[in-house]
């Protein structure tokens, strides 16, 4: 969960977004996005990508070994 708590938190930042903003474009609430940024929440595969794309405009890939 930190890797992702990090990544989408760089990611808002770089699309130099609040997280009021980015709960906004993906649907959500600024409560949900501020707990998985601080790792404090589970979040679905649908939710995150949903949040990404719609979000932030960008594509996520999972690799699994």
């Amino acid at each position: 969960m930190f890797i992702v708590s990090e990544m989408l938190k760089d990611a808002r930042k770089e699309a130099k977004m609040t997280q009021e903003q980015l709960a906004e474009k993906a649907g959500t609430k600024k409560s949900y996005i501020s707990r998985i940024e601080n790792a404090r929440g589970d979040i679905q595969l649908s939710t995150l990508i949903r949040i990404f794309e719609k979000g932030l405009n960008k594509k996520i890939g999972l690799t699994f070994l």
